[in-house]
């Protein structure tokens, strides 16, 4: 079973993940509201060659297009039946990639949320969330990933599953959650609590961190929070949007330029990061900024919401308190 990651994090003080999938293969022409997993088996030229832009800009770590190819997800395209297909398709296109990079380069099969609520608030059982990551899992790895990138997650609950069903695969496991309800996630919990509860899972992590949210300035602030919960020597994961999201004739846009996400990839640096990249609205041209930002770069020391909001934008918490008890209870 392959550990690259961890030999590549080993030897270096940092790598670059990619940057957007869902976005990019929108631009490429994926019609709204189609499923980017099936282009595994219906448009795989896109999407092996989204992976090379990536790699050519000089990802260390590119992410399979499986984000939302778990049986669940697939039932809304009537295509759960391809479950397997569809897992197994997007792990070989991201593997093809990398083999004609030239050098050594971490290929992630990417497990996204079920879209589901777990019990007790909703209708998933543990046992069924186990269920549909593991067959997600075992499809990727006959896919040759090299390790499973679970992302997205917004319940401790489907976390364990997650990571209970990808650890029996053998290949490493990495996590990032997304905390974008007042700097919480969805169900209430703070970065700090989650990386508290990451160390209770029943196996280690090679990575974990924090994904997509409203924008960097909320997703550094939570690599900080992330790192006030780690322990020594845990890798922490920074996966931000490209700027806020806006709405612009009927769409989503995100406004973040080249700057901003060389400015974010840097300050993420400071706050503890070791994994670098991009998450919605992240194109190559964006991810080439975050690469030749880091190149050379020595991290200074933790910013301030001063720093942070003075080159992201604002911090999404305002709320306090009072409002992260209405968000878990609702």
């Amino acid at each position: 079973m392959s550990d690259l990651l961890r030999e590549l994090l080993a030897e270096r003080e940092y790598l670059v993940a990619d940057g957007a999938t869902g976005t990019n293969l929108m631009g490429m022409g994926l019609p709204p509201g189609q499923a980017p997993d099936l282009w595994n088996l219906d448009e795989p030229q896109n999407v092996s060659r989204l992976h090379e832009s990536f790699l050519e800009v000089g990802a260390d770590i590119i992410l399979t297009n499986t984000f939302g190819a778990n049986r669940c997800r697939l039932a809304m395209e009537k295509a759960e039946g391809r479950t397997q297909e569809i897992n197994e398709a997007g792990a070989r296109l991201a593997c093809s990639a990398r083999d004609s990079a030239g050098r050594r380069v971490v290929v992630a099969g990417s497990m996204g949320p079920t879209g589901e609520i777990m019990e007790p608030l909703g209708p998933l059982t543990p046992e069924r969330a186990e269920e549909l990551f593991s067959e997600q899992a075992e499809a990727l790895v006959r896919g040759g990933v090299d390790v499973l990138w679970i992302e997205t997650i917004y319940a401790f609950g489907e976390l364990t599953a997650a990571v209970t069903a990808a650890a029996r695969t053998g290949l490493g496991v990495s996590s990032t959650m997304t905390f974008d309800t007042n700097g919480h996630t969805m169900m209430g919990d703070s970065p700090e609590e989650a990386a508290c509860f990451i160390q209770t899972l029943p196996v280690e992590l090679v990575a974990y961190g924090a994904n997509c949210g409203v924008g960097p300035a909320t997703l550094v602030d939570a690599v900080l929070g992330l790192g006030r919960g780690a322990k020594d020597g845990d890798v922490i994961i920074a996966k931000g949007n490209c700027g806020i999201p806006e709405m612009v004739d009927g769409e989503v846009v995100f406004q973040g330029d080249e700057d901003i996400m060389a400015s974010y990839a840097r300050l993420a640096r400071d706050a503890g990061a070791r994994i670098i990249g991009g998450c919605c609205g992240t194109s190559p041209s964006h991810l080439a900024a975050i690469v030749e930002s880091l190149n050379g770069y020595i991290p200074g020391s933790p910013p301030d919401d001063a720093a942070i909001e003075g080159a992201l934008g604002p911090i999404d918490r305002s709320k306090g308190k009072e409002g992260r008890r209405r968000t878990r209870r609702r």
